[in-house]
């Protein structure tokens, strides 16, 4: 039978310290990685497809990065405009299409504040909101929540 070796970090030494720590930081910079990569792709075929102009696949990993990290602070902000909003319903559809909605408009101010930032990258307004709303079905289709009306206005799951 193979030996269970059970040691809490403190026990370590300081080689088998700092290569824990260098391997969960690799892991982590990985999945960031892997989903930039995501977001950069899943953008560059978007932007093919509706036509958006940029300069270079470099503005377009910038446009990513500062999607991604202004998206991550804008939806705290629209998180609480959606449990304020849904607080007292109780109809599941209403439920999904105030989800959408709100999802929607965080998006469409992510994509409209970096594109006004970027010179390097061209969105009209058209594409913004099809890509707002494109964005906010996957967020939605791929959440694996359920909607559900609760009790005591809790409405949608933690």
């Amino acid at each position: 039978m193979s030996e269970h070796h059970d040691r809490s970090f403190r026990d370590m030494d300081l080689k088998t310290k700092i290569a824990t720590i260098a391997g969960i930081v690799l892991l982590i910079i990985m999945a960031i990685g892997f989903v930039l990569g995501l977001f950069f792709f899943g953008f560059a075929g978007a932007f093919e497809i509706l036509g958006v102009y940029y300069t270079s696949p470099w503005s377009l990993a910038v446009f990513v990065v500062g999607f991604f990290i202004l998206s991550f602070m804008i939806e705290l902000v629209f998180k609480v405009i959606f449990y304020v909003s849904v607080r007292n319903q109780s109809e599941p559809v209403k439920l999904l299409f105030t989800r959408i909605f709100v999802e929607v408009a965080s998006n469409w101010l992510v994509l409209f504040i970096v594109d006004e930032m970027m010179k390097s990258i061209t969105i009209s307004l058209k594409a913004e909101i099809i890509l707002a709303l494109l964005l906010a079905v996957i967020e939605t289709v791929f959440d694996g929540k359920k909607i559900k009306p609760g009790h005591n206005g809790d409405h949608y799951p933690k």
